[in-house]
């Protein structure tokens, strides 16, 4: 692929660098065990709980001038996932409770490995490095913060600060102005077709790269220019853009 040099690299953080899927699955697990202990549910209600609160997590449309915090809205959903299963057995302190034990067990198990670590000091001293993030700017703040992020990077956007999150252009416009680079010197590394890799494909990026160890569920209609099971494996890529 022929081209400038690539200048700068822009990655996502969610099951990009960090874990997120599967520090979500721990944190409902012991949040499980939680509700079987405090209300006695059998496994098959209990499931139903957490299902339920993963799909209005999903569906989540979080307004910070609505007066409510990304916390309080959050519990309410432990609260409503409670409420349709179990009723007046149900109680807000219970939905609170489940909810910080989710949040907290889910924060403490997301980390930069030492691997990944030695990966962004690596890169750092050839190219500047954007961490781009989507989402509730105070949660991922808070992963940012736990996974000490900011010692790794140039610097930091997280989408829910701004008018329009990945894939729009406007927030990779502000990336490429705060690194001070085109869109042809730098590349996009996510795990996600919808907003990784089309975000960059709409921004006119340098190339685009997609963390993905199933490479057949790539059938969307964006493609992108290169596939690896790991972020470990960017030098590889890297070094084709030279």
């Amino acid at each position: 692929m022929e081209g400038p040099t690539v200048k700068a690299i822009l990655f996502d953080l969610d099951n990009t660098l960090i874990e997120t899927s599967r520090a979500g699955a721990v944190a409902i697990q012991k949040t499980s065990e939680l509700l079987k202990s405090t209300l006695g549910l059998d496994d098959d209600t209990i499931s139903s709980i957490c299902d339920k609160f993963k799909q209005r997590l999903y569906q989540e449309n979080f307004d910070p001038s609505a007066g409510r915090s990304i916390d309080d809205v959050r519990a309410g959903h432990w609260e409503e996932s409670l409420q349709e299963a179990v009723g007046s057995r149900s109680t807000p302190s219970l939905a609170a409770q489940c909810y910080f034990l989710w949040k907290n067990s889910r924060l403490e198990l997301l980390n930069l490995s030492p691997e990944i670590c030695n990966l962004l000091k690596e890169l750092r001293r050839t190219y500047k490095l954007l961490l781009l993030t989507n989402g509730e700017a105070q949660t991922q703040r808070e992963k940012v913060e736990g996974t000490r992020c900011e010692e790794f990077f140039d610097t930091i956007v997280v989408g829910g600060e701004h008018a329009e999150q990945k894939p729009f252009l406007s927030i990779f416009k502000l990336c490429f102005r705060m690194l001070e680079v085109e869109a042809q010197d730098c590349i996009m590394v996510g795990d996600s077709l919808d907003t990784d890799i089309q975000g960059g494909v709409n921004a006119g990026v340098r190339a685009t790269v997609w963390i993905s160890s199933d490479v057949g569920s790539a059938d969307g209609a964006v493609k992108a220019d290169f596939t690896i099971p790991t972020v470990l494996e960017l030098p590889h890529i890297l070094q084709q853009l030279k």
